[in-house]
This record gives structure tokens, sequence and C-alpha cells, in this order.
């Protein structure tokens, strides 16, 4: 899915930002105050973190702390809390 996110977003927000290693766990694409944003699915980057070899507990404070703390600017990704 990143590759037509980028080519769909490349020439009007060549600033899109994705979160390196976590391209499975990718959604689509929200509007922040109508800015694109690269979407993905907390469930999906668990279960990447996971097969990565980190433990469960280990996945969510690394999620926690490192992915979902982290602002980059306007182009900051979203994560949907999907882990119902």
């Amino acid at each position: 899915m990143r590759e037509e996110i980028e080519e769909a977003y490349e020439i009007d927000f060549p600033g899109l930002l994705f979160m390196d290693g976590l391209d499975s766990a990718i959604i689509g694409v929200s509007h922040v105050r109508d800015v694109p944003v690269v979407t993905y699915s907390a469930e999906k980057i668990l279960e990447n973190l996971v097969e990565q070899g980190m433990g469960i507990h280990e996945a969510r404070e690394f999620m926690s702390f490192n992915i979902e703390g982290a602002f980059m600017g306007e182009h900051t990704p979203v994560i949907v809390d999907d882990l119902f």
C-alpha cells in the first residue's frame, strides 16, 4: 500500500511521512486539518513488533513511548486504536 500512497500524493504532498519497518501496518490515509497523513493500525503495529522478536508487553511499551509519542510535524502519521 505504501507505493500506492506515495504515487498518489508525491506531487502535492512530497513531505508525507512513513514509519520505518511498519509498512504492513498501513491502513490508508487520513486528513488532519486538510493535510494528508499516513494512517496505521495499532493492532498491526503490535503484531509487527512481536514478529520482530518483542514480547507483547515490550511491544506495547515500545509503541507507547517511541511510536505514539513521536511528533514529526504536520505530516506525523496517525495511529488508529483498533485493539478491541
